[in-house]
């Protein structure tokens, strides 16, 4: 469930018209000598708003391409590909920076890995870095097989553009926040490939966190199995995109193909060790206050919470109540919820008269 939050474009429609600041608008007027005001409720204000929201979608929709390239047969010959990938990060058997794991999802850079995120010295956009060569594993050769091979056939990509691949793997409530692809790395077009299952990408959205909330979208775009969604101008460059945890409901893949630019800053190879050991000092350094329990394997088929209702809570236990006859459901809730409202009564602390002894 989305929240509705102010966006980017809200925020940027008030700057534009501060004097619309007052919604309703009194105007005076006589009749009869005695005078009169007249409150008249504008809708301008929302007019203009719903107006920026339409052109700013208007404008995504002209950098997006879609394309249903992969039959259900191909696809789940490449997804058989993909678990054997995760089964072999699992073990161990590729190199550091081609594996980046985050709660229900897990990154599998191939040909080009880049510093992002928390891996960041300094953050912000603009300050991501490629590793320097031979850090990750080069691009499986089914990846050029099955799905690089397939898209330059059917004229979707230019033959040699493709240089960089990351398999996106999201477990159910996987989320990948607001984000664009750094320009000073990546040329465009950005070529993602979807499998397992459907699901969407939004732009323009606005994450927070505790618990975790997602505003409305710009544009919401369905991306279903087997489609490729290239994103160009506008919709890749000027406006973020995201993938909200509401919209991964099963496990779902995408495999993004990309080609960095040849001035892309890299690291060099003795400030990633530099860099290596701060990271490795910083996660020791939180290592006490994250939690190390395993997560119930059942909690990945049910959807995430993004927001606890107690009178929604309240409303099921009467209905439960209702429907079994049982009193004790509305006694339960009731004690808990006068427990949940007791204040103690002060207490007047007492002074304990302390013998001392001589030594």
């Amino acid at each position: 469930m989305a929240a509705n939050h102010f966006t980017d474009l809200r925020e940027k429609l008030k700057s534009m018209t501060p004097h619309r600041d007052n919604y309703k608008k009194v105007s005076h007027h006589r009749d009869g000598g005695s005078e009169k005001r007249k409150y008249q409720d504008s809708g301008d204000e929302v007019c203009e708003y719903e107006e920026l929201r339409e052109s700013e979608a208007r404008k995504v929709k002209g950098g997006i391409t879609q394309v249903c390239v992969f039959t259900p047969e191909e696809c789940t010959r490449i997804e058989e590909k993909i678990d054997e990938v995760v089964a072999n990060g699992n073990e161990g058997l590729y190199k550091e920076h081609t594996v980046d794991r985050a709660p229900l999802r897990n990154k599998y850079f191939f040909g080009e890995g880049y510093t992002y995120g928390a891996q960041l010295e300094k953050r912000g956009p603009g300050q991501e870095r490629l590793y320097s060569k031979g850090e990750v594993d080069e691009i499986p050769g089914w990846v050029y097989d099955l799905v690089i091979n397939r898209l330059v056939a059917q004229g979707v990509i230019a033959e040699g553009f493709v240089n960089s691949a990351v398999i996106n793997d999201y477990q159910p409530g996987g989320c990948i926040v607001s984000h664009v692809d750094p320009k000073h790395i990546f040329e465009r077009p950005i070529v993602s490939v979807s499998f397992f299952s459907d699901s969407a990408l939004c732009f323009g959205c606005k994450f927070q966190f505790k618990p975790i909330r997602v505003s409305e979208p710009v544009l919401y775009l369905p991306v279903r199995r087997g489609s490729v969604t290239m994103l160009s101008g506008y919709a890749a460059d000027d406006i973020t995109h995201c993938i909200r945890p509401q919209d991964i409901k099963k496990r779902r893949a995408v495999i993004i193909l990309r080609k960095t630019r040849p001035n892309a800053p890299r690291l060099e190879a003795n400030s990633m060790s530099s860099s290596a050991n701060s990271l490795t000092e910083r996660r020791r350094m939180l290592k006490a206050k994250r939690s190390h329990r395993k997560a119930d394997p059942n909690a990945a088929h049910r959807p995430r919470i993004l927001e606890m209702d107690k009178e929604q809570q309240r409303r099921s236990l009467l209905s439960r109540q209702q429907s079994h006859g049982d009193g004790g459901l509305e006694n339960s809730w009731r004690r808990a919820e006068a427990a949940s409202h007791y204040t103690p009564p002060h207490r007047v602390p007492t002074h304990r008269r302390v013998k001392m002894r001589r030594h």
